[in-house]
């Protein structure tokens, strides 16, 4: 399992969503690589596809299938809850239902 944390330093909540994504790993005993990686300007926007601060692919995928319709900036990202809320952080269970249909995936024969 491949994992990439993409991040702009100028967004606040990367830190915390990088603390969520370690939570989620420890939690479901999951070990993979992970690459962080700064997204510093637009064109590295446009490369990477990048929907905000922070993202989480993992293979390849965004952990939010509604990333796909965004396009590709610097700024903040905005997550919704489960229960519909907005917020800057991914929730924790979008990570860690990510992070089970990977390693899922990577079980079928």
């Amino acid at each position: 399992m491949q994992i990439d944390f993409l991040y702009w330093a100028e967004c606040p909540s990367h830190p915390q969503a990088w603390q969520r994504l370690q939570d989620a790993l420890d939690a479901l005993a999951i070990e993979a690589e992970i690459r962080r990686v700064e997204i510093a300007t637009d064109e590295a926007a446009a490369r990477w596809r990048f929907p905000g601060s922070p993202t989480i692919l993992i293979d390849g995928q965004d952990i939010d299938p509604a990333a796909e319709n965004l396009p590709a900036r610097l700024t903040c990202r905005l997550y919704y809850r489960d229960d519909g809320r907005p917020s800057p952080l991914p929730p924790e269970s979008m990570i860690r239902r990510a992070l089970a249909a990977a390693q899922a995936r990577e079980h079928l024969p």
